[in-house]
């Protein structure tokens, strides 16, 4: 029996792309998710930052490798939008958020 040799890729390209819609997805998602672990790598020294570590146990060092090992893990993935219910829905928010303001001029003072 042979046994199946290691590749470039680890995971291997086609399990991660069981995990996306398409190439450019992979690829885009890849991409964003490497320059995040990058920059928490990079402001390490500097304190707390904003940005979230690696989210698996990873013995590569660069962050694409992370990131593909991330994607096949499930720990990072995407969610297409609608635009038009994107929308929809920020309109609402916003409605909401007016209102609310509107409330709050209505009330009036008790301390005075």
């Amino acid at each position: 029996m042979t046994e199946p040799t290691d590749t470039m890729i680890n995971p291997g390209l086609e399990d991660l792309l069981s995990k996306v819609d398409s190439k450019f997805t992979l690829v885009s998602l890849a991409a964003m998710r490497s320059r995040q672990i990058n920059s928490y790598y990079n402001q390490l020294d500097g304190g707390i930052g904003s940005v979230v570590p690696p989210q698996v146990a990873s013995v590569a060092r660069k962050p694409l490798s992370i990131a593909f090992e991330e994607i096949d893990a499930d720990k990072i993935t995407f969610e297409r939008f609608d635009p038009e219910e994107r929308a929809r829905l920020e309109a609402e928010a916003l409605a909401a958020a007016e209102a609310d303001a509107a409330m709050l001029e209505v009330v009036p003072d008790i301390d005075a």
